[in-house]
């Protein structure tokens, strides 16, 4: 699909489908999302440029995604996205600049981009051009992946409280009380998609510092721009809030680790302590088995087997020998 977008008023509008075959004279930008054959050819003889494939986006290095060409800049970034069951989609994004007009190919729908174009469509106070408007769409590209993480940060939080969770004494006494039954299977479970997800989202972050770097090392070509100081100033801004997010995913990744350790940890806890309580319970019964063991021999001469009592008196013996390991058990806080 290929809509195009023109400005009227410091707004940005889109031109409807019948507005004619070809790129209308005043577009700024070209947004390809799927793009056909038709289309990529349609913009490449309309724009002269070279449209990468989906497949050539797959198959581009990292280190070549940023290169100009035909009197144009190529920018390729990963954007994340939170696809219909909240699995995390990653997929490649191109920005071309050509002639101060963008060109946006994406084979997948970042809410970034619909949420610009709905603000956008009311009056700007910023540069309203192709490179005005890619700065724009990262920055909504760059508020999104805040919410994101402002998100998984708080899912790491409510997971961090399930985990250590304690309740305390309502008379204000600091004692701790035995931790509330957690699954900890479901909490591997989130931690593990929280953690898949911020590193996607940190290596999206990275590319899209990398593509800012690279607009700034090319900005000399926004000279004719009467825009190009505010520009350069919210590039310098971007590229700010871009390291802040990356340390701030960085610190989620330290924090989605510590939490699998522990989880981890209270794992063994557990197993540890059924292990245990079968440990005990073959330390309390081994008293009396050997007890019942000894007159179950079939020797001639036992004198036991001759008193009255000698019945009742193995019985006692058997129930005392197996009280007094669990009550020594007790009183050392193993049980």
């Amino acid at each position: 699909m290929l809509s195009a977008f023109g400005t009227a008023h410091d707004c940005l509008t889109e031109f409807p489908p019948s507005a004619g075959p070809g790129i209308p004279p005043d577009c700024v930008w070209l947004d390809l999302v799927e793009p056909t054959a038709e289309e990529e050819t349609l913009v490449e003889t309309s724009l002269g440029i070279d449209i990468p494939t989906r497949e050539e986006l797959a198959e581009i290095e990292a280190s070549s995604r940023l290169y100009q060409e035909d009197g144009a800049a190529f920018m390729t970034a990963n954007l994340i996205r939170r696809g219909d069951n909240d699995e995390p989609e990653s997929s490649p994004v191109t920005f071309i600049i050509k002639d101060n007009t963008l060109i946006t190919i994406r084979y997948h729908h970042p809410q970034a981009f619909p949420a610009y174009v709905k603000r956008a469509m009311k009056p700007q106070t910023t540069a309203m051009n192709g490179w005005g408007i890619l700065i724009s769409l990262l920055e909504a590209v760059v508020d999104r992946a805040a919410d994101h993480l402002e998100r998984a940060g708080q899912i790491v939080d409510d997971t961090s409280k399930k985990t250590f969770g304690t309740k305390r004494a309502l008379s204000g006494v600091h004692k701790q009380q035995p931790r509330r039954s957690v699954n900890l299977q479901e909490l591997i479970e989130n931690i593990g998609e929280e953690g898949d997800f911020v590193s996607k989202m940190r290596e999206s972050l990275v590319s899209i510092g990398r593509m800012v770097a690279f607009m700034q090392a090319i900005s000399d070509q926004m000279r004719e721009n009467r825009h190009v100081k505010e520009n350069k100033a919210r590039m310098k801004i971007l590229q700010r809030d871009i390291v802040s997010l990356t340390d701030h995913a960085s610190f989620l990744s330290g924090k989605i680790a510590f939490l699998l350790d522990a989880v981890l940890g209270l794992i063994s806890i557990e197993q540890n302590g059924i292990i245990k309580i079968f440990s005990v319970a073959a330390v309390v019964f081994l008293p009396p088995t050997l007890v019942a063991s000894i007159y179950g021999m079939n020797f001639a001469f036992m004198p036991e087997l001759q008193w009255p009592l000698g019945y009742p008196l193995a019985l006692v013996l058997m129930l005392v020998s197996a009280v007094l390991p669990f009550v020594y058990f007790k009183q050392k806080g193993w049980l």
